[in-house]
């Protein structure tokens, strides 16, 4: 248990972010039961991974600092706005309770402001750094989902501010665009290692299906924008730039499924890398509610009703996704030391 808790990744957060969404998305498409469940299990699991944290920061202060200064393992840290925030896009949905997702909009920005600028600077100035090909993969582009899940949370809050409406949009607008530029950047880092170095099965880690999830948060922070757009000026003014690079970001998402789809039979079906519960595989299954979600949301935005087949369809394989994944998540939580 000691040991566990020591080595506890983390993205671990990525759990509540995984079945936040997917508990959105079965409310979005009208799922009976599922949303509500869904909820208040995350509840439970947002509650458990933040008392495991404080525990691990004040038992395990030396992995901690660890885990900051680690190219693989500090940008897990963002999983905590994330989470924080898509559980707020939950409880404003779901729970219909505004207060409580505006208190946990907040924990959202000062830990995503937090993790931002410690992780980065941390990294920036260390003096001893690994190569390109050993320090970048998926799990960076969580960076871009904190940010994105501020955004978004933040435009589904924002009408409830009275006269600050057009306030918080705008700072949801500055989010969301700061989100897209830090994916450009990330994105064109990570093409790159792709395409110029070796790659191994084991390179091919569960996170490197956020390289969809980061751009498909992305559409729906811009689709959140353009559907709420008529209380901002500024929004207002912009929208057809808004809209035109939403569906941008929707059409990079759909290039990357069967990319990574492909991908990841290669990893497992040609190279026969075993397929094992890892608490990344959550980074996995977030991107596929996150493309549902962010389908329906494109479809009201853009008025184009014909798109509602797609999420009608990914629901249902993030769903097995999540129960595999929790499956397996269980048995690993059974089997003995």
């Amino acid at each position: 248990m000691n040991r566990g808790l020591a080595s506890m990744h983390p993205a671990y957060f990525a759990l509540v972010m995984a079945t936040g969404i997917l508990s959105i998305a079965c409310q979005l498409l009208a799922v009976p039961f599922l949303p509500t469940v869904l909820l208040w299990a995350n509840v439970a699991f947002f509650g458990a991974l933040a008392g495991l944290s404080i525990v691990r920061a004040a038992r395990y202060g030396d992995r901690v600092r660890a885990d900051l200064h680690d190219h693989a393992r500090s940008v897990g840290f963002f999983t905590i706005p994330a989470a924080t925030c898509v559980m707020g896009s939950q409880w404003i949905m779901i729970g219909d309770s505004w207060h409580v997702a505006v208190a946990l909009w907040a924990v959202g920005i000062v830990t995503w402001a937090a993790a931002t600028y410690v992780i980065f600077a941390v990294l920036t100035v260390k003096p001893q750094k690994p190569s390109l090909a050993d320090g970048i993969n998926g799990g960076w582009l969580v960076s871009v989902v904190a940010a994105q899940s501020v955004s978004v949370l933040g435009t589904q809050l924002a009408s409830g501010f009275g006269d600050g409406a057009a306030g918080v949009l705008f700072g949801s607008l500055a989010m969301w665009l700061g989100g897209g530029m830090l994916y450009i950047w990330i994105i064109a880092l990570i093409f790159y290692r792709y395409t110029f170095f070796v790659m191994q099965p084991s390179d091919l880690a569960p996170p490197y299906w956020v390289n969809m999830g980061a751009v498909a948060i992305s559409t729906l922070a811009g689709a959140m924008l353009v559907i709420a757009g008529r209380e901002s000026p500024v929004v207002r003014d912009l929208l057809p730039f808004v809209k035109g690079l939403t569906l941008m970001f929707w059409a990079t998402a759909t290039w990357w499924i069967p990319m990574l789809a492909i991908l990841g039979l290669w990893r497992h079906v040609y190279r026969r890398f075993p397929l094992r519960y890892d608490p990344l595989y959550w980074g996995a299954v977030f991107p596929l509610g996150m493309y549902t979600v962010c389908t329906i949301r494109l479809s009201q935005a853009l008025d184009v009703p014909y798109l509602m087949p797609v999420p009608r369809v990914f629901v249902w394989i993030a769903l097995a996704a999540w129960a595999t994944t929790f499956v397996g998540l269980v048995r690993s939580l059974a089997r003995p030391a």
